[in-house]
């Protein structure tokens, strides 16, 4: 399949860093992580395919196509390489492109994603999936809105919610469900452990379908990497509590560069 040509933003300067978001959502939702890194990284934020302004294509598609989409995107900047971060569906995006492109990449930060799910994980999300599929994303929005974001920030920020809902609503259904398929599908323990870039995971204290307990599987699998577990967190992290990873991706940043200035020829290992 051709890739898709997304529609992106370039804000900062510096070294390259590339925003991936999840399913029904857009590129704004990195706009908050963004304000804080874009004083030292070149934030290149963009629609996946069928979101947003980003045109879709004609025929389902799946991870390896969203992948080609992100180096599409990459080599139309001229970008030689780059950090990657994303979050839930993009957090599988990020280390399926650091997999196959590997001298491309500077690090992959994966952010409320999964991998290692039990049967039970996978039951329901074949229950959640087989109920959109036959009563309609709509029906399940509220469901899902609420495992994403915690009560108190529901309460007290019930536009961030309803500006949500409107972006899953005005996603093609298609393309959300084509999307939450590969989601669902996606199986990225059999080769995790072939991503030697520095990796930082970060995951909601109760973050229901991409847990802690998976995401200490996740980290565990990658030769270097670093989890942080949010207190008090759910699913959306990047719009809830944008200081709070940004600052966690900060640190992560700097000790990289710090490590590699001080000891080049070694790994970079933080657990």
């Amino acid at each position: 399949m051709t890739a898709v040509s997304c529609d992106y933003t370039v804000e900062g300067e510096g070294p390259a860093m590339f925003f991936i978001h999840g399913i029904g959502a857009r590129r704004a939702g990195f706009a908050g992580i963004g304000r804080r890194l874009r004083a030292n990284f070149k934030c290149v934020s963009y629609d996946l395919r069928g979101h947003g302004k980003s045109p879709a294509s004609s025929e389902p598609f799946d991870l390896n196509d969203l992948v080609d989409d992100l180096d599409a995107l990459r080599a139309k900047l001229g970008i030689e390489k780059a950090h990657f971060a994303g979050h839930s569906l993009g957090g599988m995006i990020g280390p399926a492109y650091a997999r196959r492109f590997s001298d491309r990449v500077l690090s992959v930060t994966l952010l409320s994603t999964a991998a290692f799910r039990t049967d039970e994980d996978k039951a329901k999300l074949n229950a959640l999936g087989s109920e959109m599929k036959q009563n309609g994303v709509a029906q399940v929005l509220d469901t899902m809105t609420a495992r994403w974001f915690t009560d108190e920030f529901g309460a007290a920020n019930p536009d961030v919610i309803e500006r949500r809902k409107r972006q899953v609503l005005e996603t093609d259904e298609g393309i959300f469900i084509n999307a939450f398929d590969v989601y669902a599908t996606t199986a990225m323990e059999p080769w995790l452990r072939e991503i030697k870039a520095p990796a930082l995971i970060i995951t909601g204290e109760f973050d229901g379908g991409c847990n802690p307990r998976l995401n200490k599987k996740i980290a565990a699998a990658m030769p270097n990497s670093k989890l942080v577990i949010l207190e008090g967190m759910k699913h959306a992290i990047t719009l809830e509590a944008p200081n709070r990873v940004a600052a966690e991706m900060e640190k992560f940043l700097f000790d990289i560069k710090t490590a590699k200035q001080a000891a080049p020829a070694q790994a970079w290992k933080v657990r």
